[in-house]
């Protein structure tokens, strides 16, 4: 189950709809979790779980990504106002430029001169499609070259040092946290269909399937209930892959607690973020 997305999502979940029922159970040492759409929405959804990791955890994160953080966006200020520095300091932002350069810092990490004290818990990665197109960052005229097996070689790589780091941490300290890994990609074909063009699927996805235990689908609720309650966006977030645990309804209350498959995230006017077990 991809824990460190289940825990953000309860650690910030609606006040007025708390549930005691949701589980979050030990993910393996190799669980990876990728978040599919909007960019914007995405990259809120890691820094969040960055923050979490950090501060709820405290654990190491390294985050990777093309565009310079200098503070956190005013949304996620309101989501944490409390949130202590000495917990941002166990985060390392990372901006490479290429995935060259992306695959040459990932692969780093494999230094122990870049593991002290610790070694990471979380690799995050914001917008791999950033990475994998050419230069510029847009993919307009077609992604890097050998698309599909650059999107193979990052993720077998990043799968393979989360690997190496959980045994690594294993090694510090009896009973630590596996090393996780969070991505976000934003598909073309996504695009695509919210247009009406014909529905396709992406080879890069295909790819990152192969790799990624679970992925976590940002979908944007445009219905005329989510604009009459008064709140700024809604999404549907969905979890599903091989590393995600289904769970019946009837299961959940025969068997015990049940592992939440489906969330909302809702944003209101004033940039607070909550979310909503469904």
């Amino acid at each position: 189950m991809a824990d460190i997305l289940t825990l953000v999502f309860k650690t910030f979940m609606s006040r007025t709809d708390i549930k005691n029922d949701v589980e979050v159970t030990s993910p393996t040492p190799t669980c990876s979790s990728l978040l599919i759409g909007d960019q914007r929405i995405s990259r809120s959804v890691l820094l969040l779980a960055a923050v979490t990791a950090a501060s709820e955890m405290g654990v190491r994160v390294v985050f990777f990504t093309q565009t310079q953080i200098q503070r956190l966006p005013a949304a996620l200020q309101k989501c944490i106002p409390s949130l202590r520095p000495e917990s941002l300091k166990r985060i390392k932002f990372c901006y490479p430029r290429t995935v060259e350069e992306l695959l040459q810092q990932v692969a780093s990490l494999h230094e122990s001169a870049n593991l002290y004290p610790t070694p990471p818990s979380l690799i995050i990665v914001d917008r791999m499609e950033r990475f994998l197109a050419g230069p510029g960052g847009s993919n307009q005229d077609g992604f890097h070259p050998g698309e599909q097996s650059c999107a193979a070689h990052l993720s077998a790589l990043l799968c393979d040092t989360a690997a190496f780091l959980t045994n690594l941490l294993k090694e510090h300290a009896s009973g630590s946290v596996p090393c996780r890994l969070i991505a976000s990609f934003q598909s073309d074909v996504d695009t695509a269909q919210t247009s009406g063009e014909e529905s396709v699927t992406d080879p890069i996805l295909d790819v990152f399937d192969r790799y990624f235990q679970v992925r976590c689908t940002l979908d944007q609720d445009r219905s005329y209930e989510a604009a009459a309650a008064g709140l700024q966006e809604v999404w549907h977030i969905y979890l599903s892959g091989t590393g995600n645990i289904e769970a019946s309804s009837s299961t959940a209350h025969e068997e015990g607690p049940g592992v939440a498959q489906e969330w909302r995230l809702l944003i209101f006017p004033d940039g607070l973020m909550e979310f909503k077990l469904v």
